[in-house]
């Protein structure tokens, strides 16, 4: 399935890498994306302004509006690694800790988070990762765990020993969330408040290559 293939340089000569082909699902402006290299990224993002942004950071991706769920169940095999991070808001802990506050209503939780998990476990052959917030209940099918978000996968996460930026979210200024990001939006036009809120689903850049490279230990090594 690798078939666009790059040379690095290795110890005077050249070692032919494959290019990795990622489907990135509710990808956001993809936080997790930003420091994958050799890679042959398709991006699915249901928001067309978003997605717009997505593509001023990420030119060379190919970026489709439109619903990721049922793009994973029909193309999830074209792929060699697999990311999806569906919706959180339903699962969050600070969702429900708003509610005595009265600033929420209980909602069930989305399910589509248990759907692909368990989808992808039995039918996807590929490295795959679903990603999603702490929840406020049981998980229904455990986890693993580094800093404020779970991962299911069907390769080992190793722990991380750098420290997880990207955490600084209840209160935070957009500039602040700007920095802590690493995703300058002062071009964007329309979002308003929304900057925020996009800037916070962002996962944690270093993380998110962390988890690539697990997902590939031996990637360029003869």
């Amino acid at each position: 399935m690798w078939l666009f293939l790059c040379f690095l340089e290795k110890g005077g000569g050249k070692v032919r890498v494959p290019k990795i082909k990622v489907l990135n699902l509710y990808a956001g402006i993809s936080g997790n994306r930003k420091f994958w290299r050799n890679v042959d990224v398709t991006a699915v993002e249901n928001n067309g302004t978003i997605a717009g942004i997505y593509k001023k950071f990420f030119p060379n991706d190919t970026v489709i509006v439109g619903d990721a769920h049922s793009f994973l169940l029909e193309h999830y095999k074209e792929f060699d690694f697999i990311w999806s991070s569906p919706p959180c808001p339903t699962h969050s802990r600070m969702r429900k800790s708003f509610l005595p506050r009265g600033k929420t209503k209980p909602a069930y939780p989305d399910m589509t988070l248990y759907q692909e998990i368990i989808f992808l476990k039995h039918h996807a052959v590929t490295p795959w990762i679903v990603e999603n917030v702490k929840p406020y209940y049981e998980p229904l099918i455990e986890p693993q765990y580094l800093g404020r978000h779970c991962f299911w996968c069907n390769f080992k996460v190793k722990p991380v020993n750098f420290t997880l930026q990207g955490d600084l979210i209840q209160g935070s200024k957009i500039k602040d969330l700007e920095v802590n990001k690493g995703f300058d939006l002062s071009f964007v036009k329309g979002l308003g408040k929304r900057k925020d809120q996009v800037l916070k689903n962002c996962v944690n850049s270093k993380l998110g290559n962390h988890i690539f490279t697990c997902a590939f230990p031996n990637r360029g090594k003869k």
